[in-house]
């Protein structure tokens, strides 16, 4: 008897059915000494089943806000830290009283306490990219980064690995390049005074809990590389050219100057981003062809379970730069569990949360967009679908838009001005767009949608203009089960 009941045990650990693990750790860095920090907040965070708190500590970096068609750059607040299980987070704010405050993204659903007028808690159960933001100030914000646990287990005696530990680390001319095969380690309480680049290379690891100083523009950069994996790190941006199989996990950039896009890929294929946080004084993410030296189209582009803020321009941008000599196709392009934070352009022709600008005789197809949580941005449209053509930045207008799927879109908000969906002339069109349950302000967006006159539209119950050229847009509803947050 006693023989079965172990043979039925090891048969359950061999189908895979998960083991309850109660472990819960906390790791947290110092600031090394040099690195400037902001003193708006004091950080403080604790096992969920521990008294003492630990205080963390809290960096300066840099935001762009636009007042007026004027760039001005705020100072702001970053922490980080890593954990498994469960901690609780004290946040006192020194510069004034807590009135009210907000923990986003709001789909999180992150409820919190303000204690004496001047101090934050709330808890969190699992690894989260945050902003915490009091009396509505979005700028002098906290930006929160709970990350897992690392788990490497690199130190400076380890084989095959360049070790930068905690301490700021200078370069001779601005620029860590990073040699074939390769792995990088910037340890947590590490500030590198220097872009990290990657470049004709093969087979790189860059990973850590390190920062890339907040005043190196372009903090990251992988151009004309190959198997690439970048994970954990905090910087300014992250662009990848002319590259191929690359993964950037867990990486968080934030821009304040001009052109500060966060994400970018030009002429690449096989690109993976997954659970990173951008805000950018421009575009935060983008997908685009033949530029900046980099040559062919870009294809097989994944992001997920992200967050993107963007101060100027839009959070999500795909078609505009192409090679007009030389027709290229940008597509297999997805977006997937994504909560865009915050939309900020006054120009008309650069909004769209979820914009598609083809430009350059590209032809972008099969394009989705599911499960996203649109918060109410400040100004500019919901989706900018067009073919393009703005002499600034085009030779030609675009070849067509095909095969783009808007499923589990949620927009929660009064900001959001006329979206727009328009083709060129008759051979240069729009085709197969698909709305699944769009959702705005709580109302299901569909063709059969109660109390919608026969003779409107379905766009124009959402406030989506569908111009000329535009042929096969529908807007369905499906299994209600699958929205989630959306």
């Amino acid at each position: 008897m006693l023989m079965k009941k172990i043979y039925v045990i090891f048969v359950i650990i061999l189908l895979g059915f998960p083991i309850v693990s109660a472990a819960s750790s906390l790791k947290t860095y110092n600031a090394p000494e040099g690195a400037t920090l902001n003193d708006k907040f004091k950080v403080f965070v604790k096992l969920t089943d521990k008294k003492d708190w630990t205080q963390i500590p809290s960096y300066m970096i840099y935001v762009d806000e636009v007042v007026d068609t004027k760039h001005h750059v705020r100072n702001s607040s970053m922490a980080t830290f890593d954990f498994e299980g469960s901690v609780e987070v004290k946040i006192v704010c020194r510069a004034e009283n807590i009135n009210k405050a907000k923990v986003r993204p709001l789909s999180y659903s992150i409820s919190h306490s303000i204690v004496n007028d001047s101090t934050l808690m709330f808890r969190l159960d699992k690894p989260a990219n945050l902003s915490v933001e009091v009396n509505d100030d979005i700028f002098g914000n906290l930006h929160l980064f709970a990350n897992p646990i690392d788990k490497y287990n690199i130190s400076e005696n380890s084989k095959d690995v360049v070790y930068f530990g905690p301490g700021v680390h200078e370069f001779k001319d601005g620029v860590y390049r990073i040699e074939s095969g390769k792995t990088v380690y910037i340890a947590g309480g590490a500030v590198m005074k220097g872009q990290m680049l990657i470049e004709n290379v093969h087979d790189v690891r860059l990973i850590g809990r390190g920062i890339i100083d907040p005043k190196v523009k372009m903090g990251i950069r992988i151009a004309n590389s190959r198997n690439v994996y970048v994970e954990g790190l905090f910087a300014t941006q992250c662009a990848t050219g002319g590259s191929e199989n690359v993964t950037i996990r867990n990486v968080k950039v934030i821009s304040y100057y001009g052109w500060g896009d966060g994400m970018n890929v030009f002429s690449s294929r096989n690109v993976t981003f997954d659970g990173v946080f951008c805000r950018n004084s421009d575009d935060c993410t983008t997908v685009y062809g033949t530029r900046l030296g980099f040559e062919g189209p870009s294809c097989n582009v994944t992001m997920k379970n992200s967050t993107l803020w963007a101060d100027v321009a839009h959070p999500i941008f795909i078609g505009i730069h192409g090679n007009p000599d030389k027709p290229e196709v940008l597509e297999n392009l997805n977006y997937i569990n994504i909560d865009i934070l915050d939309h900020k352009e006054k120009q008309i022709n650069y909004q769209g949360c979820m914009a598609i600008n083809a430009g350059d005789d590209n032809l972008v197809r099969n394009v989705r967009f599911e499960n996203i949580r649109i918060e109410n941005f400040r100004q500019g449209q919901l989706l900018n679908l067009r073919i393009f053509y703005n002499k600034k930045y085009c030779k030609s207008p675009g070849r067509g838009i095909e095969n783009v799927l808007f499923r589990n879109i949620s927009y929660n908000g009064d900001n959001a001005e006329l979206s727009i969906i328009e083709g060129y002339n008759e051979e240069r069109g729009i085709k197969n767009i698909r709305f699944e349950n769009l959702k705005i302000n709580g109302e299901l967006i569909y063709d059969e949608m109660p109390g919608k006159p026969k003779w409107y539209h379905t766009g124009d119950m959402g406030g989506i203009y569908v111009g000329p050229h535009v042929e096969g847009v529908s807007f369905v509803k499906s299994d209600l089960g699958s929205l989630g947050d959306a």
